[in-house]
């Protein structure tokens, strides 16, 4: 059963608010959306938001846990509600869609590094994240290259 955004605010602590609400509408119709796309989609419901309501939203919801940022090499910061686990994305290098893929083997982190606490510094990992690059079908059935990189 799916949550509405009120619940998943007031779930996670937060106060429920117009620009809050509009902005999880936003990323849900629009995952991997970049902040401009979640902005014109925001502006769609309340017209005088602005953009700085629109940055400090995102940067509380991404906080909360209720919204995930990505920033693929190359790109603008995206954002997502697929949270809590520890998928990774595919990324065409021709037009920039992206595209979830879940993990490539094993439980999160799914990537565990190689070697003893020695060759791990010590850290703790908690997450690994993953970027497979490539043509998307779309881009790849329109190229002669199947290595193009533009």
């Amino acid at each position: 059963m799916e949550t509405t955004p009120e619940e998943r605010l007031r779930g996670a602590g937060m106060r429920v608010t117009r620009p809050r609400v509009a902005v999880l509408d936003a990323v849900h119709a629009h995952p991997h959306a970049d902040t401009g796309t979640v902005l014109s989609s925001v502006r769609s419901a309340l017209p005088t938001v602005s953009h700085q309501a629109v940055y400090d939203c995102l940067g509380a919801l991404t906080d909360a846990g209720l919204v995930r940022r990505i920033q693929p090499a190359g790109s603008v910061a995206r954002y997502e509600l697929r949270v809590g686990d520890n998928h990774h994305h595919l990324v065409c290098r021709a037009c920039g869609s992206v595209t979830d893929v879940d993990c490539a083997v094993g439980g999160a982190p799914c990537l565990t590094p190689a070697g003893d606490e020695h060759l791990t510094h010590g850290f703790v990992v908690d997450e690994a994240e993953v970027i497979y690059w490539g043509l998307c079908a779309a881009c790849a059935q329109g190229s002669d290259d199947p290595n193009r990189t533009t």
